[in-house]
């Protein structure tokens, strides 16, 4: 019995060999070594196709719309517990084509961004209206609107500051 075994061990172990194609030649060592060097390369050296990141050899598109703001910041100082607060940037299009906003998002759902929605030619302006609700706020709060467009880079941040004053009912605000 333990010859038979061994014998079938044997035999299957032989053929698990014979099974292995150990000739790289017929594939190709060249092939395969290259298919491995390039899956290797790709690992280390990802692609990224993002048409708003220039490489080195590409230069930015000299008409490309620029949006320019007097002021990319404000700060509301002290406001109530619960209060909305507004405010409205404006900018210009400084850019030699027509400058399109795609859309613009808050850093968070307190803050709601509105803004000017048909293409601004340039040389004209735009807005971008911020609200701010500072319920269930307190202390200072900082809130970023990244504004996406067709300027180069893609998006424009604007920021919002605002330091919500204590309702007393749970201490002083630090």
């Amino acid at each position: 019995m333990k010859r038979n075994l061994f014998s079938a061990f044997l035999f299957s172990g032989a053929l698990l060999l014979g099974a292995c194609n150990n000739n790289k030649g017929e594939v190709g060592a060249e092939g395969m070594n290259a298919a491995a060097a390039n899956a290797n390369e790709a690992v280390a050296n990802p692609v990224v196709d993002n048409p708003n990141v220039t490489n080195e050899t590409e230069a930015p598109n000299p008409n490309a719309p620029v949006m320019t703001f007097a002021v990319a910041d404000h700060d509301f100082g002290d406001i109530k517990p619960g209060e909305v607060v507004k405010h409205t940037f404006e900018f210009t299009n400084t850019g030699k084509s027509p400058l399109l906003i795609e859309n613009a998002t808050a850093s968070c759902g307190c803050t709601t961004p509105n803004w000017t929605k048909e293409p601004i030619a340039p040389g004209a302006k735009g807005t971008i209206d911020v609200q701010f609700d500072s319920h269930g706020k307190m202390g200072i709060q900082n809130k970023e609107v990244a504004i996406q467009a067709n300027t180069q880079p893609s998006i424009t941040k604007v920021v919002i500051k605002a330091n919500i004053l204590s309702d007393g009912q749970n201490g002083p605000t630090r």
